[in-house]
């Protein structure tokens, strides 16, 4: 083992330390806010608080795919929450979401506005409020919902476990490795034998389950999650590379992607959206090179 020093849990947990790693600043183990701050409202029926982080690339990826469907209700205004300084702290956000998690929404179309939050009830709220991408049919809408919800139980193995415990964990612990990495393989081979049969996940037809799993599971296929795709060995899985190749090929999807990214080459970042026209004009390599 990596790390040979044994820690006996006392018999009550209380918080005395950081935690270290990488998130140390923002852990916790209470919920509320920090600090008093009010967010911005745009102009758009729905106002988008995001990261470009997997969960929030499935709600800008489904936004996008709706403006391109010509749904004028689905146009969005999407602020940047950044979260590695404590933006989901803010009184305004916990408003919206008292889990203090991106992504959150706000619909502001009816008289009242409407807060969800959880990726995958935005899909569903997203996919219901406009009858796109939600299945008709009561057999494949359910397959469908069973794997937006395998998304939700699954994921927190590939981040929370394997991607903390290989990525970011102040030390590198051999047996939290193992177990996570090896659970992440084990969904990998989940997908691969589904898309084997099935050209998407619920069958035929592109749906708000590939929006969910595609950010994670398609992004560690591509080789853009904590650098471990040689160690997972992410190209053995062939039918899950024809699916996350297929679906970056949807130019919804390159522009999803770009939303509230803060990372990666400038061009590619597009850190707050309120118009269509923000992507020809107002990615970090044409503000930065307008001073």
């Amino acid at each position: 083992m990596t790390d040979t020093s044994e820690y006996l849990p006392p018999k009550v947990w209380t918080w005395n330390k950081a935690s270290g790693g990488q998130f140390a600043s923002i852990n916790r183990p209470i919920a509320g806010p920090t600090h008093e701050k009010e967010l911005p409202v745009g102009r758009h029926p729905l106002q988008l608080y995001s990261l470009g982080t997997p969960n929030g690339v499935k709600v800008t990826v489904m936004l996008e795919e709706l403006v391109a469907l010509g749904h004028k209700g689905a146009e969005y205004d999407a602020w940047l929450i950044n979260i590695g300084q404590g933006d989901q702290f803010g009184s305004g956000f916990v408003d919206v979401n008292p889990n203090s998690k991106i992504p959150a929404l706000l619909d502001r179309s009816g008289p009242k506005p409407i807060r969800v939050f959880e990726s995958g009830s935005i899909l569903f709220y997203l996919a219901e409020k406009f009858g796109e991408f939600l299945p008709s049919d009561i057999a494949t809408r359910a397959e469908c919902m069973s794997w937006l919800f395998w998304q939700m139980g699954s994921a927190p193995y590939l981040g929370g476990g394997f991607g903390h415990f290989y990525a970011y964990a102040p030390t590198k612990i051999e047996y939290a490795i193992d177990r996570f990495a090896m659970e992440t393989k084990r969904q990998l081979d989940v997908l691969d034998r589904r898309l084997a049969e099935a050209e998407y996940l619920a069958g035929a037809d592109y749906t708000i389950a590939d929006m969910a799993v595609w950010p994670w599971y398609g992004g560690l296929a591509k080789g853009w999650q904590y650098g471990a795709a040689e160690f997972l060995s992410v190209q053995d899985y062939k039918n899950v590379q024809r699916w996350a190749e297929q679906i970056f090929q949807r130019p919804a999807v390159r522009r999803g992607r770009m939303v509230n990214r803060t990372s990666g080459e400038p061009s590619s970042q597009l850190r707050e959206r309120h118009d269509a026209g923000d992507f020809d004009t107002k990615t970090q390599d044409k503000l930065e090179a307008a001073g």
